[in-house]
């Protein structure tokens, strides 16, 4: 494994874990992963590259195992969780399974959003995280700005959201069922937490036929207001396409999501 398992030493140690597979690497956050054992448990040592992914990890420890990965441990830029012993919801998709998908996404959210005995941690405004958007001067994004604003000045239930919850951040967990893994911890309407399932998991599943099945499924299911989930859904594409704008990356998804709602 060599040096890329020199950052987990000291973790492996305080905890006593034996490693049990290669370092990873996450794309996006660059947290890196290191598959152990824990005494007989099999787990996931995660190291957090950034603050917010530190946070993310007091917020699993409050969730306690109710739609969220059970956290063995944490400390600093350190958490030990549970590894899931089965794989993500995309496969479900890409087999024509996606109502299937759509009613476990919401089911988790549910557990997530559930009220608990204990206060949630400190978790920023979910303003904060639409920055790019509110700050965008791309004139294609002005009327999505504009929704996103008014959705933020005027919060409906707010809740402790995970803030990414998508096909590939439910994971099976066999007898435990389907948990949440890597929160952004945030505070905002429970709505936000629907958006992001969408244009997920990748650009085939972003058609008007499949927006409107999952639109209905998730409004019932969640209790929520269609017309206020699709805002919802309509600011987070335009969030998704300046966020692209930023990176240099390919807004298509995001893209095919905005032209659907400004066509409906």
């Amino acid at each position: 494994m060599g040096a890329n398992l020199d950052d987990f030493e000291p973790w492996l140690a305080l905890w006593t874990l034996v490693p049990e597979g290669e370092v990873m690497s996450m794309p996006v956050t660059r947290s890196r992963l290191l598959p152990v054992r824990a005494g007989n448990q099999a787990a996931m040592l995660k190291l957090a590259h950034s603050a917010d992914e530190r946070r993310g990890a007091s917020v699993m420890a409050w969730w306690d195992g109710q739609g969220a990965a059970p956290v063995l441990a944490f400390q600093d830029e350190a958490l030990l969780m549970l590894r899931a012993p089965g794989g993500t919801l995309v496969p479900m998709v890409q087999a024509g399974r996606d109502e299937a998908a759509t009613a476990i996404l919401c089911q988790v959210v549910a557990r997530l959003h559930a009220p608990r005995p204990s206060a949630p941690p400190t978790a920023p405004p979910l303003e904060n995280l639409f920055a790019a958007l509110l700050q965008s001067t791309d004139p294609t994004l002005v009327r999505s700005r504009g929704v996103a604003s008014g959705l933020l000045e005027s919060p409906r239930d707010p809740v402790l959201l995970h803030g990414d919850i998508h096909h590939g951040n439910v994971l099976d967990f066999g007898a435990d069922g389907w948990l949440a893994i890597d929160p952004w911890g945030l505070v905002g309407e429970r709505a936000y937490d629907f958006a992001n399932i969408f244009p997920n998991p990748d650009l085939t599943s972003v058609t008007a036929e499949r927006f409107a099945v999952r639109l209905a499924q998730i409004a019932k299911a969640a209790d929520l207001e269609p017309a206020r989930l699709k805002a919802w859904a309509y600011a987070h594409a335009g969030l998704s396409a300046a966020w692209h704008a930023q990176d240099g990356t390919d807004p298509a998804t995001a893209r095919a999501v905005l032209t659907i709602l400004e066509a409906g």
